[in-house]
């Protein structure tokens, strides 16, 4: 599992580049936002939305078509406290799953 822990160190969501390995296997309970149809800033308020209803620790896949959303998420998760896990390109869409950090 690679995480990307660069964002805990505050680095700017535009430095970091993208995990394009394949996604670790999220456990039984992540919870997955199929935000594929919808475009910025649609699939970063579908996470927030989400990840508000969430206890601490839950993990969250937010799957979007928009590539902006490999930039923008990655920045919001850093400035709210939560962990990215990682990145991920996949057939036509972005995985992203963060974990609920407070």
């Amino acid at each position: 599992m690679q995480r990307d822990d660069r964002s805990q160190q505050g680095l700017a969501a535009s430095e970091a580049a993208a995990d394009t390995t394949t996604p670790p296997a999220g456990d039984p309970e992540t919870i997955v936002v199929d935000a594929r149809g919808s475009y910025c800033p649609g699939p970063l308020m579908e996470l927030i939305k989400t990840i508000k209803a969430q206890p601490v620790g839950a993990t969250v896949d937010l799957l979007s078509g928009d590539r902006g959303s490999s930039k923008d998420v990655p920045e919001w998760v850093a400035k709210a406290g939560h962990e990215l896990v990682g990145v991920f390109e996949e057939e036509g869409h972005w995985r992203i799953r963060v974990r609920k950090g407070r």
